[in-house]
């Protein structure tokens, strides 16, 4: 980024292996500027891929985004199914660029609500850059936080039928999560200025650090990336623990 000492300061330091995105802020983007929410949604969509490319700069292994959650449908219809249209022209221009580039693509969330067209592309997406190793890019989609610990308890009772409840522990449930492949979320940034997390990677985040910006998603420029990430190098991880700033 532009302030040299920033720079410096990520290229020293420990990096987080897992940044989360809440892309808040496309629609008033685009009415910010006399425009329909679809065009937010496109220029939203945009943004995408130079927060990834900056993720493997920064040699960050995994970035995962609030794409659409399970209580997005209660948008207006035209608004949704931009939406998902959008995600279709994603999925079809993009996974060439992701195998080029050593992305591999992991989607999550209830998707049986999306038309079999969508599900194929999704499956095909997955398949195709499965091997990749360089970073996991992980789209929630008709995604909830609430949604991924029912399923959760559910695949566990039906892998443990007849098992007393006492046997379902932490780490017993972990495995059966959407993202069990991938380590929880060091850093979470939401975009657009509000301050929650919308019913997103509940169990994932329970320790995770909070960047919240006004920056609205689609002027998410890689300079404010360094910016979060910087923010984040400065964050007292404790887990529970005593600060390890503080002296004996």
């Amino acid at each position: 980024m532009n302030d040299p000492h920033v720079h410096r300061s990520l290229q020293e330091a420990k990096v987080p292996r897992h940044v989360a995105f809440i892309m808040d802020g496309n629609g008033r983007w685009a009415k910010n500027r006399g425009l329909p929410r679809s065009f937010g949604h496109a220029s939203g969509a945009k943004r995408v891929r130079s927060v990834v490319e900056h993720a493997i700069d920064r040699g960050i292994p995994f970035v995962t985004l609030f794409a659409f959650s399970s209580e997005n449908w209660r948008r207006p219809m035209e608004e949704v199914s931009t939406l998902m249209s959008l995600f279709v022209l994603y999925l079809e221009k993009e996974v060439k660029d992701m195998n080029s580039n050593g992305v591999r693509l992991k989607v999550i969330g209830d998707l049986s609500r999306f038309d079999a067209r969508l599900q194929k592309l999704i499956a095909q997406a997955e398949a195709v850059t499965a091997h990749h190793t360089r970073v996991t890019l992980t789209v929630a989609a008709n995604f909830g936080g609430r949604w991924d610990l029912v399923q959760a308890m559910g695949r566990w009772q039906a892998a443990h039928e007849g098992a007393p409840a006492t046997d379902m522990t932490e780490a017993a449930l972990q495995p059966f999560f959407s993202m069990a492949y991938a380590p929880d979320p060091d850093l979470l940034v939401r975009t657009g200025g509000e301050s929650r997390v919308s019913n997103f990677l509940l169990w994932q985040m329970a320790y995770t650090e909070m960047y919240f910006t006004d920056v609205l998603w689609p002027d998410f420029t890689p300079d404010e990336f360094d910016r979060a990430l910087a923010w984040f190098v400065e964050t007292d991880r404790r887990f529970g623990g005593v600060s390890q700033k503080v002296s004996d």
